[in-house]
């Protein structure tokens, strides 16, 4: 990169830091610190909950989803708007009319201390392990860019996200984020221009729209109906509303941006306003992957995306440079075909079709050939596709903005994640376990205190991070193991209102064992399940488990819906 890359990267980073801490510095309670004294508008709100979500993963990971699998992936967010609705007429009244810091304490008052203290650990446990994942995205750019260790790399990005984080609470994050989501959507729309730039002369949007089409990746619905088909709009309205109803309506790094609005109305529109704008924004970004797939007809993409996860001399090695050297006959062959025919020189496109297939292969195989000579090789590159094109064909100045972007999306994302990871240990454990006096001062210690120790958990998540496939997508399997159980307690909660404490955390339990043991079965190939029929199955599997235990469990539930929950 060049000195003004840093320039643009460093200031744009420190600018938005300084103005949150600037703006909270005086933050003095715990109210303050965890709540933000219940002073954010809808546009902040809405924006904050889209930052949260929208992490350097999806900038970085999601692209390459579009590359190597097209704008399918879109399916996944097709619930979202029915899951705002729901949420906003069902969830927030209740949150709001009991003055809840987090989502669990709801849930002692309608059940008991068993129930919220089971669904805060698995709450717990997910985030926890998602936030090492949002650190370890952006460590992948450095440790790319100026060939750092990417162990070490990942302890200096968690450091300063923890030291972000810890200095204002979480109006500090909410604050930020405008500003974040504004360098993150400025940066895509600049890559975006740049991507159509770098097509040859004569091919356009509507021709890379034409060509994307034609290699298949431009199949933004698919309407079969086979289980194993991870992508469908059914996985999407089915999966993606359960999922998003427990992400957005029970998921405290969520709930807790909300729960910081001046109003029920500015929270309701807050969370609306991430449900008509979550979608185009998603498809935007898949869209543009797409265009890097074009983009990389006409423009040789390396072999492999990710060379710097092996010691393996590709230089000299035999078998490799003879992969490499077809690779590159063919891809000759395809841009020349490719060319014939949109010059209308040709009216076959099958070859062009079949050269790409061609291409595919051999580039599996080359991987195929890096593993046996290295098994500790990494062949999945997905996450490396988007920042290889920006590394390679943006000017100097604005290869440190799109850095800022992804930087700027890791700190909103995790700075949320950490927050609330505290705000739930500090409200759902210690105070109600541990300490239940009213000494503000030291209970504000104890949250920042708790706000370092999952920062230094999320890193050493981060240090593992590694060795999964597609990042976007684990972050999504991961929410999907627990967020159906979940889900499932809040659904008991709210809707049957007849069912006690007992069943419920007996429900609870063997729903979240049995999610386990189907990816268990899944991870082992004894099984081919979209995980995104995980949350559908969990949460179903909650209410009506519970409902049966329910005809055995005699003894009456509570019903403290309409009463304050006292500690």
């Amino acid at each position: 990169m060049s000195w003004i890359d840093w320039v643009i990267l460093i200031g744009t980073l420190l600018a938005i830091v300084l103005y949150g801490s600037w703006k909270t510095r005086k933050n003095n309670n715990l109210e303050g610190y965890l709540k933000g004294n219940n002073s954010e508008n809808w546009m902040t709100i809405g924006l904050s909950i889209m930052a949260t979500q929208a992490s350097a993963i999806t900038f970085l990971s999601t692209p390459g989803q579009a590359y190597e699998s097209g704008m399918g992936f879109i399916q996944i967010y097709f619930g979202l708007p029915l899951a705002m609705i729901i949420i906003s007429v069902f969830f927030l009244p209740i949150y709001y009319k009991l003055k809840v810091y987090t989502a669990y304490e709801y849930l002692e008052g309608r059940f008991d201390v068993r129930v919220r203290s089971f669904t805060a650990f698995l709450f717990l446990m997910s985030r926890g392990l998602a936030a090492g994942i949002t650190i370890f995205a952006p460590s992948i750019i450095l440790s790319t860019l100026l060939g750092w260790d990417l162990n070490l790399t990942c302890f200096v990005i968690g450091g300063l996200v923890i030291v972000y984080t810890v200095s204002g609470g979480s109006r500090a994050v909410s604050l930020t984020q405008k500003w974040q989501m504004a360098v993150i959507m400025a940066g895509m729309f600049v890559a975006f221009y740049y991507v159509l730039d770098s097509f040859p002369e004569g091919v356009g949007f509507t021709e890379g729209i034409d060509i994307a089409g034609r290699l298949g990746k431009m199949e933004i619905v698919d309407t079969s109906i086979d289980p194993t088909n991870r992508y469908t709009i059914w996985s999407g309205l089915i999966g993606g509303l359960f999922l998003s109803l427990s992400y957005f309506g029970t998921d405290q790094s969520q709930v807790q941006r909300y729960l910081g609005g001046k109003s029920l109305k500015a929270s309701r529109m807050g969370l609306m306003f991430n449900g008509l704008m979550k979608i185009p924004m998603q498809f935007f970004i898949l869209l543009v992957g797409v265009m890097v797939f074009v983009s990389f007809q006409f423009n040789k993409p390396p072999i492999i995306f990710n060379s710097s996860s092996t010691t393996v001399n590709t230089q000299q090695n035999e078998k490799l440079l003879e992969i490499e050297a077809e690779y590159d006959q063919v891809f000759q062959l395809k841009e020349e075909a490719l060319t014939s025919w949109n010059a209308g020189e040709s009216d076959n496109f099958e070859l062009v079709q079949g050269l790409q297939k061609n291409q595919d292969v051999l580039r599996e195989e080359y991987k195929a050939v890096m593993f046996d000579l290295d098994d500790s090789y990494n062949s999945e590159d997905h996450d490396y596709i988007f920042l290889t094109f920006v590394l390679n064909f943006l000017p100097k100045g604005l290869i440190g903005l799109l850095l800022a972007m992804i930087f700027s999306a890791a700190m909103s994302s995790t700075a949320g994640e950490l927050n609330a990871l505290a705000s739930t240990t500090t409200i759902d454990f210690y105070k109600k376990f541990f300490s239940k006096s009213d000494d503000e001062k030291k209970d504000l210690r104890v949250s920042k205190l708790l706000t370092v120790g999952w920062g230094l958990l999320a890193i050493m998540v981060a240090l593992t991070a590694g060795l999964f496939d597609n990042l976007i997508e684990l972050v999504n399997i991961l929410g999907s193991l627990f967020y159906g159980t979940i889900l499932g307690v809040f659904l008991l909660a709210f809707f049957f209102k007849w069912v006690n404490a007992k069943a419920t955390l007996f429900a609870a339990i063997s729903a979240q064992l049995t999610i386990f043991f189907i990816h268990f079965l899944y991870v082992y190939k004894f099984i081919d399940i979209s995980y995104l029929l995980y949350t559908f199955i969990g949460g179903i599997m909650v209410v009506v488990v519970g409902i049966i235990l329910q005809v055995f469990f005699k003894d009456a539930p509570k019903d403290n819906l309409n009463t304050e929950i006292i500690d």
